[in-house]
């Protein structure tokens, strides 16, 4: 008989009960036969914990003492569950009832893929891709993030354009599936990212060791976005920006990080001067209060890029151009619409 691999499927819940109330019971409809749910919480204050103990008595619940965010939250969490795949599963998440069935077939069908993701559809809109993770992430050559049915504010129809099984370059955290013996092996996320970029950096760590990262499109789930920040927010302006920079810092090699971040800078600055000129003077703030924590924070960067063993680096997913100048100025606004020089 085979063995069925153990799989945790954990959802990090932070004052979102009302999203628990929601969307826990299509997790717990799950079919995978050997599934553990668990629900880490970062020290909510709405009564999460009342609510999963009276109505869901077999969730499995860890508790932090207080909101560690998403990376140093999971990294907690998982430091108690023993499994063999882990999901990070956010919780404005509903899923397929077969959801992880396809998932763990094909990661268990090549030894070298260490995470992977499913489809990600809009819950609201459930024809169309959602912003976060889509059809699986990409990056450019400045380390801008896309994804396969999502650039930057154009999110595509799903018409099947996309429904092969691909490498990509990384997977996003709102549903994220990966081996545990590869989240010890590269140390799980990196807690000073809080929140935002912080998949992307630890699928990079992975494919710096040649590692891949693969999407299912056999999979489905429907994302809600945007639960915990609002688009808007200044906040979610700031650790974009600032994580991006570490994110390159930490992952490139050291000659080409100074030359890709003295460009980003630069873009910054653009950017920073239409959030102004849009009226937005918070998110304007927020891109130099991202600069100023990057520069002040340096020296501790560039230590942990000398930990990063970049044995065998994998670039599939890695597009050689600039997203910037193809959405921007020549007006490709699809991802089968760019050169195929991914």
């Amino acid at each position: 008989m085979t063995k069925v691999p153990k799989v945790a499927a954990v959802i990090l819940n932070w004052n979102g009960r009302s999203y628990l109330e929601s969307f826990l019971p299509s997790v717990i409809g799950s079919t995978y036969p050997n599934l553990e749910i668990v629900v880490g919480d970062n020290a909510s204050t709405d009564n999460s914990i009342e609510f999963l103990q009276i109505n869901y008595p077999t969730v499995r619940i860890i508790q932090n003492d207080k909101n560690y965010g998403f990376a140093a939250g999971y990294n907690r969490i998982f430091e108690q569950i023993d499994a063999e795949y882990y999901i990070l599963l956010n919780s404005d998440v509903e899923v397929s009832p077969d959801w992880i069935e396809p998932m763990i077939h094909m990661m268990e069908s090549e030894m070298y893929i260490a995470a992977a993701q499913p489809k990600i559809l809009s819950y609201s809109k459930k024809d169309h891709f959602e912003y976060a993770g889509a059809a699986g992430g990409y990056i450019d050559a400045l380390g801008y993030p896309f994804c396969r049915g999502r650039i930057f504010d154009t999110v595509e129809e799903d018409l099947g354009q996309y429904d092969d099984q691909s490498e990509i370059f990384w997977a996003s955290g709102a549903a994220l599936f990966i081996k545990r013996k590869y989240w010890i092996e590269v140390g799980g996320l990196d807690p000073d990212f809080f929140a935002h970029m912080e998949e992307i950096d630890l699928c990079w760590r992975l494919k710096n060791k040649g590692y891949m990262i693969v999407f299912c499109p056999q999979s489905k789930v429907y994302h809600v976005g945007g639960g915990t920040l609002n688009a808007e927010s200044p906040f979610k302006t700031y650790l974009n920006f600032r994580n991006n920079l570490v994110l390159l810092q930490k992952n490139l090699p050291f000659s080409k990080a100074i030359l890709v971040i003295f460009i980003r800078f630069w873009l910054d600055l653009i950017s920073l001067i239409k959030y102004l000129v849009d009226g937005k003077p918070g998110n304007a703030l927020a891109i130099s209060k991202a600069h100023f924590y990057f520069l002040g924070h340096l020296i501790r960067n560039i230590k942990k890029a000398r930990e990063i063993n970049v044995s065998r680096f994998n670039a599939t997913g890695l597009y050689k151009e600039s997203i910037v100048w193809q959405y921007f100025i020549r007006k490709k606004k699809t991802f089968s619409s760019l050169k195929k020089t991914i």
